[in-house]
């Protein structure tokens, strides 16, 4: 897929998306949440990429949408416009939950606003000690409630600390974030992306269907009850037991040899 207003290189069996306005530390505009949507879910019915890592360029994630090019048009939006907005904001995160790749955000420096957003609805976060995760939507005299921050941070973290966060707009530290479950892991700077690019790679190289059997479960087993979540694990692990890869998974482990996954 063609995208214009972040990069979007494929290595092997890895996309990888960085936010590529360093001088403005990489705030997304309406394009480019449009096109993050859109590239989402163009992936979605990709069978070439099998995971995908975000990154900002610069030394920094994103510091959420740009003051002068969203901000300030939203003031002079009237409902529908801003619906329309909100709407399509709403769907970037869904396109993210709903592909089947996993998606690893790779943290440093400032991580804020959307850019907060985007890191808490990937998969994986890796990030370091000076990274900085704020969602800031009240400062500007808005809810904490914004592209699912509600639903998915108290998850992530508990919800006495998503509470504080979201009331109070204040950055949590990477010391915070890892101690709390948001950061999988804190490297030094310089070594997050490649660390996030070698695990995208190590996960590319598994069982790739399962993955994304896996990664669905995990999203839609929030809103079950425990029988239902038991019995929906059933069917997705029976699908998963008729793949190719999990007979050659077995083949491999009678012949004592590395299976070589397919995605089958």
């Amino acid at each position: 897929m063609d995208v214009r207003h972040f990069q979007w290189v494929v290595e092997g069996q890895v996309g990888t998306i960085t936010l590529n306005r360093p001088e403005r530390k990489n705030p997304l505009t309406f394009d480019s949440y449009a096109e993050l949507r859109d590239l989402f879910r163009w992936l979605a019915a990709d069978s070439t990429v099998k995971s995908v890592v975000i990154t900002g360029a610069g030394g920094n994630f994103c510091s959420g949408g740009d003051v002068f090019e969203i901000i300030e048009p939203l003031t002079k939006m009237r409902m529908p416009e801003l619906l329309a907005f909100t709407r399509m904001t709403g769907d970037v995160v869904k396109a993210m939950r709903a592909c089947p790749q996993p998606v690893i955000a790779a943290i440093e420096g400032v991580c804020a606003g959307a850019g907060a957003i985007l890191a808490m609805a990937s998969d994986l976060r890796y990030a370091t000690a000076a990274s900085r995760t704020a969602f800031l939507f009240t400062r500007v005299g808005l809810a904490g409630c914004d592209m699912g921050a509600c639903a998915i941070l108290p998850r992530l973290i508990g919800q006495g600390r998503a509470s504080e966060l979201l009331f109070t707009g204040r950055a949590m530290t990477g010391e915070e974030g890892l101690a709390w479950g948001f950061h999988n892991a804190l490297l030094e700077p310089g070594a997050v992306l490649p660390h996030a690019q070698a695990m995208a790679a190590r996960l590319a190289s598994g069982p790739t269907f399962a993955h994304g059997i896996t990664k669905t479960m995990l999203h839609h087993e929030w809103s079950m009850d425990i029988d239902t979540a038991i019995e929906a694990e059933a069917q997705a692990q029976a699908i998963c037991m008729a793949t190719n890869d999990f007979t050659r998974a077995f083949e491999a482990f009678a012949a004592k040899t590395t299976p070589v996954f397919k995605g089958d």
